[in-house]
C-alpha cells in the first residue's frame, strides 16, 4: 500500500511548549487565553502528554486534551508527545483521529510511545507488559491503513479485521511520530513513522539514529520521505545557570525518582541566550522541531523565554 505524504514544513525551526497536567489546571475554564498567549508568542505549537492510570491514579487523556485546546483557537496546532497507544484500540484510535481532523484540519500531530514507567497502567488496560512492543507495532500499523481510508484486512497476533474502513479519512493525514530510545523504536519510526520523537540524546546520538532510520526506511521501501524527527527536551530558565539548575533539578528528581545527575547533559538551563547555545549543535546536527518541557517562575515566562530562544536561533 502506498501511504499519503502528511503535510510537510519549510526547513525553519519549530519550536513548541509541552503542557503538563497542572500547566492545564490552572488555565481550567479559560483555555482561550492559555492558545492566545502561545500563539502571541510565535510558538508554533502545544505538546499535552496522556496517562490512563500513572503513579498513584494520575493523568490525562492526550486526545481529550488535545481537541479541547484545538477548539481553543482556530490556528493552534498541537501534537501528543507520547500517546499510549499500545492501551487503547486502533479503530476506536482512527475513529478519534478522524473527528479530530474535521475539527481542525491540518493542526495536529499524533506522537505516541510505548509507555511502561508504569508497568500496572498496562496492567489495568489488559495488557501484557512483555507484549507492549509487538502490540504497539500492530497498533501503529493500523491506524496508518484506517488513515487511508481504504477497506482493509488485516491479521496479526493482537488484531483482526475483515473488509473494515474508518471513514471519512483524515485530510490532510495526520503525521505519526513515535517516540523511544531502542533500535527497536528507531526501526519502528523507520516502518511506520513520519517523524522520531526523541528524549535524552545528544547531537551525536541524533545524528546516528536518523542514519540508522534512513536506512531502515529505504530497506523498508520508503524513500524520500519528509521526515518531522523532533527533540523533546526540558529546560530551566532562570537569571543564571545556577538558579536555573536548582528550579529544575527539584522537579526533575521528583518525577523521575533519580538524580539530575543522571539528566544534566540533556537539560539546558539558564537565560534564553544559555539555551540557545546549548541548543545551536542539535540545530547544527539537523533538528529543525523542538519541544520545551520548561520550567520557570510560571507559564508565561516560561512561553516568552522559549520563543526568545526560538528568536535566537532563527
Amino acid at each position: 500500500m502506498t501511504w499519503a505524504q502528511p503535510p510537510t514544513e519549510t526547513g525553519r525551526l519549530t519550536f513548541g511548549v509541552v503542557l503538563r497536567e497542572g500547566d492545564l489546571a490552572a488555565f481550567r475554564g479559560r483555555l482561550t487565553a492559555l492558545a492566545e498567549i502561545v500563539v502571541g508568542s510565535g510558538l508554533d505549537h502545544v505538546t499535552v502528554g496522556d496517562h490512563v492510570s500513572f503513579a498513584d491514579g494520575h493523568g490525562v487523556d492526550g486526545l481529550v486534551q488535545a481537541t479541547a485546546l484545538l477548539a481553543s483557537h482556530p490556528t493552534l496546532r498541537v501534537q501528543t508527545g507520547v500517546y499510549l497507544l499500545v492501551l487503547r484500540h486502533p479503530a476506536a484510535v482512527a475513529r478519534a483521529l478522524a473527528t479530530i481532523s474535521s475539527l481542525a484540519p491540518g493542526r495536529f500531530t499524533f506522537g505516541v510511545g510505548l509507555g511502561g514507567d508504569d508497568p500496572h497502567e498496562l496492567e489495568l488496560c489488559g495488557i501484557d507488559p512483555r507484549t507492549r512492543g509487538a502490540r504497539m507495532n500492530e497498533a501503529l500499523a493500523c491506524v496508518r491503513l484506517f488513515m487511508a481510508e481504504e477497506q482493509i484486512d488485516f491479521s496479526g497476533s493482537f488484531f483482526t479485521f475483515e473488509e473494515t474502513a474508518i471513514r471519512p479519512a483524515p485530510e490532510p493525514r495526520i503525521p505519526l511520530l513515535v517516540g523511544g530510545r531502542s533500535d527497536a523504536a528507531l526501526e519502528r519510526v523507520a516502518r511506520l513513522g513520519d517523524g522520531w520523537l526523541a528524549l535524552w540524546v545528544s547531537p551525536q546520538r541524533l545524528v546516528a539514529a536518523t542514519e540508522l532510520i534512513d536506512i531502515a526506511a529505504a530497506e523498508a521501501g520508503r524513500t524520500h520521505t519528509p521526515w518531522l524527527h523532533t527533540l523533546q527536551l526540558w529546560a530551566g530558565f532562570d537569571s543564571s545557570r545556577e538558579a536555573a539548575v536548582n528550579r529544575v533539578s527539584r522537579v526533575m528528581e521528583q518525577s523521575y525518582a533519580l538524580p539530575f545527575a543522571r539528566f544534566e547533559r540533556y537539560t539546558p538551563c539558564g537565560r534564553p541566550e544559555d539555551i540557545a547555545a546549548a541548543l545551536e549543535p542539535y540545530v547544527m546536527a539537523g533538528c529543525r522541531r523542538f519541544n520545551f518541557v520548561p520550567e520557570a517562575s510560571d507559564l508565561e515566562h516560561a512561553i516568552s523565554a522559549i520563543a526568545e530562544v526560538h528568536r535566537l536561533l532563527s
